[in-house]
């Protein structure tokens, strides 16, 4: 369904000159665009101070001026001054590369030389507008999360695949049924668990967050009931265990389907009597828990495999939550990465206003087999790396990562052990277990590697 003319985003188009704006509205019509047209930087600035614009195509030259692009660049000032998030795309007739460069280091978004190419001038203002769209939304759904009074957790989403992620988090988050959380490795369900929490009614009270595929099976006991001082070797002091912790909170066990057979049964007794006792004690303690879990594992699958008990898993899966990997995501790959631009940006101290379209379609092209924390971990990368005010297609190493124009020869054992990961996840649709199997690894060596490498 067509946007009406009031609703259409609106693009500021500023020229001297009618046939160049006449041929911008026919061009950008199509594209569901409403072009405000001005014909003197002043005018152009009204039309700023007075429309809510998406983005702004802007002549360096104008008939006080027709070569230096003094004008231009004043005007770019002036319109940045209004909106400093507004993209600017400056264009030029006597542009050369010195003027573009001046044009984009002080905050031009991108820039074309006329006559334009129809096909590059609207791959520009597609890429553009994409991108303040994803920052608009990006910045409402962090009004949305502060106005809910969540302000530590921000889900950033707002493709159709990730709807039901939503609305099952507003449906069951307050109450205090337990739920597990599924999805491939890096998706983004430690987020997703804070977010069950803070819509909760026990916000206020602690969450506590537990790897437990990562304990062994001598310290799983000690790690989530506590001990005794006196109970093993090393155990000089008692110690409390994660559950006493989140008495009254939420407890989060990441990684559940790696909790040890032999430990699965100790985990059900407490979430069916609410009741614990600490290594080294015959004293019952009493705890009052909501738990939320989750996996990276078929659950069916495993407790099929006789690798999880099926009683356990019904406590556990109270109410499911999976969530989609990134590659079904695509509506959220750019609207992610200006999120982590934002963040990343702030954290070092740097001014990056965001990314030149050849860096947006490498990012849209990239199969992130490391979902959402491979994304965060390349535009961190990308922040540190770069050293312009704009992310570019060589800051975010993906071409290198990729490993696919370089011969084994040509790799060290790291790139080399990368690209055997990536390649057995992107086979096996993303289970671990799986692609652990076929490397010839185990589950939990497997999880190490995909730390380390950020996948």
């Amino acid at each position: 369904m067509s946007l009406s003319s009031a609703q259409a985003p609106r693009v500021l188009a500023a020229d001297d000159q009618p046939d160049v704006l006449e041929s911008l509205r026919l061009l950008l019509k199509p594209e569901g665009f409403r072009l405000e047209t001005a014909a003197t930087p002043e005018q152009a600035v009204r039309v700023a101070e007075s429309h809510d614009l998406l983005l702004a195509l802007v002549d360096l030259n104008y008939s006080r001026d027709t070569t230096s692009g003094q004008e231009g660049l004043e005007l770019l000032a002036r319109l940045l001054a209004i909106d400093p998030t507004l993209p600017v795309i400056v264009m030029t007739a006597w542009g050369n590369v010195e003027l573009a460069v001046e044009a984009m280091r002080r905050g031009a978004r991108d820039f074309v030389q006329k006559p334009w190419e129809n096909e590059r001038l609207l791959a520009i203002v597609r890429t553009q507008a994409e991108l303040a769209r994803a920052l608009r939304r990006g910045r409402l759904l962090e009004a949305t999360t502060r106005a809910m009074g969540h302000d530590e957790v921000t889900i950033v989403a707002s493709c159709r695949a990730m709807q039901p992620v939503l609305e099952m988090i507003a449906r069951v988050g307050p109450s205090d049924a337990n739920v597990l959380i599924t999805g491939e490795h890096g998706t983004g369900k430690e987020v997703v668990a804070h977010a069950v929490h803070a819509a909760s009614l026990r916000r206020e009270r602690p969450l506590v967050t537990v790897n437990v595929g990562g304990l062994s099976e001598g310290v799983f006991a000690s790690e989530l009931f506590g001990h005794e001082r006196g109970a093993f070797t090393d155990a000089k002091a008692e110690r409390i265990g994660r559950f006493e912790m989140a008495d009254s909170g939420t407890l989060f066990l990441d990684e559940i389907a790696n909790v040890p057979l032999s430990q699965q049964a100790k985990l059900l007794r407490v979430l069916e009597t609410g009741e614990l006792e600490r290594v080294g004690s015959s004293r019952t303690r009493r705890v009052d828990v909501r738990l939320v879990s989750a996996t990276n594992a078929n659950p069916v699958e495993e407790v099929a495999a006789g690798r999880f008990r099926e009683d356990l898993l019904y406590r556990l899966n109270t109410v499911e939550i999976l969530i989609p990997p990134l590659r079904q995501r695509e509506e959220d790959i750019i609207l992610l990465a200006t999120h982590f631009l934002g963040r990343f940006a702030a954290r070092y101290r740097k001014s990056i206003k965001g990314f030149d379209t050849v860096a947006v379609t490498t990012l849209r092209r990239h199969p992130w087999p490391g979902n959402v924390r491979e994304l965060a971990h390349v535009i961190e990368r990308a922040v540190l790396m770069t050293s312009t005010d704009t992310i570019r297609a060589t800051d975010l190493g993906l071409e290198r990562s990729a490993g696919i124009d370089r011969t084994v020869e040509e790799m060290s054992l790291e790139d080399v052990e990368r690209l055997l990961i990536q390649k057995a996840l992107k086979r096996f649709d993303g289970n671990v277990s799986h692609a652990a199997a076929a490397l010839g690894l185990s589950r939990s060596a497997l999880y190490r590697r995909l730390e380390k490498y950020a996948l």
